[in-house]
């Protein structure tokens, strides 16, 4: 008897309890979520570029496939957007200032990829630089998506700016040959840096922010 007059005491005190602030846990999607993927999608290029570097260069033919081949970068090739910068200066930019570079660097890159992939002399290379080409697009795309969850504008002008009217063909096909792997060497070392630069990031930013919310009851 006296267990259940405590039980119906204690129901009827819950009852009457004035109405408490619930807790809800809700999971926002925000920038590390987007850095993992953006990191993800540039380690799955690196290993994709491996295989696709290595079909075009046998394309290319010898000196290009031959594994010692290390010729000085000439002056025709610096219109491609180059990756050696010192690392100590690298790093001791911004956040932004490195978003916005690789930003800069791969929709300039993806031009110059997409002319290659009408330039390719067989329909497997075609392919695999129009499979390429869409992946590199994407990560341009991710990249921007980064630096908008993380509250960074946009560099100014198009994604991808039109390759330069003014650029000079190559005189010779060893020249355009050497364009080639220049682009394809580039492209590699922005490849390696970019993922670093984004497992550092990913460091900073949780994957996902828990937020706790309070909400009153009967509002």
């Amino acid at each position: 008897g006296d267990s259940w007059g405590i039980f119906t005491f204690l129901c009827a005190a819950l009852c009457n309890l004035p109405a408490l602030p619930a807790l809800n846990c809700t999971e926002e999607l925000g920038a590390g979520q987007s850095i993992q993927k953006t990191y993800d999608l540039t380690r799955y290029l690196e290993h994709q570029l491996r295989t696709l570097a290595g079909t075009y260069l046998n394309y290319l033919g010898p000196p290009f496939n031959e594994p010692d081949f290390n010729p000085p970068r000439l002056a025709r090739a610096e219109r491609v957007p180059s990756a050696t910068v010192d690392l100590d200066l690298w790093r001791g930019l911004t956040d932004n200032a490195r978003l916005a570079a690789n930003y800069r660097a791969y929709s300039r890159l993806l031009c110059y990829l997409r002319a290659l992939d009408g330039q390719a002399g067989t329909a497997e290379l075609r392919h695999r630089l129009g499979h390429f080409c869409s992946s590199l697009q994407g990560l341009v795309l991710s990249i921007a998506g980064v630096m908008s969850s993380l509250g960074y504008p946009l560099p100014a002008g198009p994604a991808g700016p039109p390759m330069p009217s003014g650029t000079p063909v190559a005189p010779n096909d060893f020249l355009k040959k050497m364009d080639d792997f220049w682009l394809l060497k580039e492209l590699q070392t922005w490849l390696w840096r970019s993922a670093k630069d984004f497992n550092r990031l990913k460091k900073k930013v949780p994957p996902a922010v828990v937020t706790l919310r309070l909400e009153a009851r009967g509002f």
